[in-house]
């Protein structure tokens, strides 16, 4: 890292990075490495999961109090995510909501890098950040150029002490962003086998990674999936199972890659008669078919082998994700429908819901 930092004539650096990573000393040796060449630093480690407005607003004014000149993002998704909007805030007005949606920043932020911890949402290489306003009980979904971190450092040997159930968790949220990347509408012909490349490795390496945490083959291409996956998808687009996730994560704080996990196997099923050859490749890639399996024979075996690969990394069904209350999930059905529909991600799917059809797809991964 002080070598990039020297191409880009840093003189102070300000880390975002959350407090579990903070304390267990993973700044530590990069903090040293640029006192040894005269870059200064210090850290902002009050980002949560799903950072919200408030995480991102007290980073920037820390920014702004040290007059840092580049910012590094250690992390998995909420950091990587909260440091891209610290940054692009840097050098545009707020409020951060005029933001929401496609391509509304006007001026580039300062130069962003990007060191991953977990082998999940890709956001190392993405356009895109999630941030959620509290005020409005909304994740608010930003795709921009400018939000594109300059550079990115990926390191296996940082991903090595994430707990199983992470692992679990960021892994099938990696599967999911290569799917999506790979059904979306706007699928392409550059996507397709960076989409094809993340799936692969994924069926290849997550479930040794999840078994045996220091295996550095497994753990390296995990890391090298979620890179993939997330070059794949911020050109092609998210589908159904990121609208119907940010929702969930706003109202029962369910962490991002756990949603997505859950909803992995029914809205797959619920989206094949958009895609049917589309999915049976999935299913071949992902060797839970032979090719010379009939399309409908191969996409029976991936709805299985989804629930299967979700049951054997022990990952839940949504009525056992902790903080779910039923009557408030009964509740919240309406909203959360609308709310995933409004987020633009839905219209991507193969096959585009109805707010009725949402609910019931929220209603079968209870």
């Amino acid at each position: 890292m002080p070598h990039q930092l020297k191409l880009l004539k840093a003189k102070s650096v300000l880390f975002i990075t959350d407090a579990y990573l903070e304390k267990a000393g993973v700044l530590n040796d990069m903090i040293s490495a640029l006192n040894l060449v005269d870059i200064s630093s210090k850290v902002f480690s009050n980002v949560q999961p799903d950072p919200t407005v408030n995480n991102v607003i007290e980073g920037l004014n820390l920014l702004n109090e040290v007059k840092a000149d580049v910012l590094v993002a250690v992390g998995g998704g909420s950091p990587m995510d909260a440091a891209k909007a610290i940054s692009v805030l840097k050098n545009n007005p707020l409020p951060l909501s005029q933001y929401m949606g496609y391509h509304k920043i006007p001026e580039a932020g300062i130069p962003l890098i990007a060191i991953p911890t977990t082998s999940g949402t890709g956001s190392e290489v993405t356009r895109v950040t999630v941030i959620t306003d509290t005020e409005n009980d909304v994740k608010m979904m930003i795709l921009d150029d400018h939000l594109q971190p300059l550079i990115a450092l990926v390191d296996f040997e940082l991903t090595l002490s994430m707990p199983a159930a992470l692992t679990a968790h960021v892994g099938v949220d990696t599967l999911t962003h290569g799917i999506e990347a790979y059904v979306s509408l706007k699928a392409n012909s550059l996507t397709d086998p960076i989409a094809l490349s993340c799936i692969d490795l994924v069926a290849g390496h997550l479930e040794n990674a999840w078994n045996e945490p220091e295996n550095h083959i497994a753990r390296e291409g995990m890391s090298l999936a979620a890179y993939y996956g997330g070059m794949a998808f911020s050109n092609s687009s998210v589908c159904l199972i990121h609208g119907m996730s940010r929702p969930l994560g706003v109202r029962f704080h369910i962490p991002h890659g756990l949603s997505n996990a859950v909803l992995l196997p029914a809205i797959t099923r619920f989206s094949i008669p958009g895609a049917m050859t589309r999915y049976a490749t999935v299913s071949r890639t992902m060797g839970l078919s032979e090719y010379e399996d009939s399309d409908e024979d191969a996409v029976i075996a991936l709805v299985e082998g989804l629930e299967s690969l979700n049951q054997r990394l022990k990952i839940p069904r949504l009525r056992d994700c902790q903080g779910m209350d039923k009557t408030k999930f009964d509740q919240s059905l309406d909203k959360m429908a609308v709310d995933a529909l409004a987020s633009g991600s839905p219209q991507n799917n193969p096959v585009v819901p109805t707010v009725e059809q949402i609910i019931e797809l929220y209603q079968q991964a209870w």
